[in-house]
């Protein structure tokens, strides 16, 4: 390779290297999709009845900071 086409290798490199990680993101999302679906829990139809779980605890005492 001589010097002349060194400028050229860059952007290259750069187009699969982009290249290759859009392949990657869209084989890690098709596989987490077909984990989530294939999780063994079947998912509700009507997801306006589902029960809501709360995260958080409830507060047992308030104290005021002066």
């Amino acid at each position: 390779m001589t010097y002349g086409n060194m400028p050229l290798i860059i952007p290259v490199l750069a187009a699969g290297y982009l290249l290759t990680v859009y392949l990657l993101l869209a084989l890690a999302g098709r596989t987490a999709k077909k984990t989530v679906s294939s999780g063994g829990v079947s998912a509700p139809k009507n997801r306006h009845h589902q029960e809501l779980v709360s995260t958080t605890s409830p507060v047992s005492e308030v104290t005021t900071v002066r």
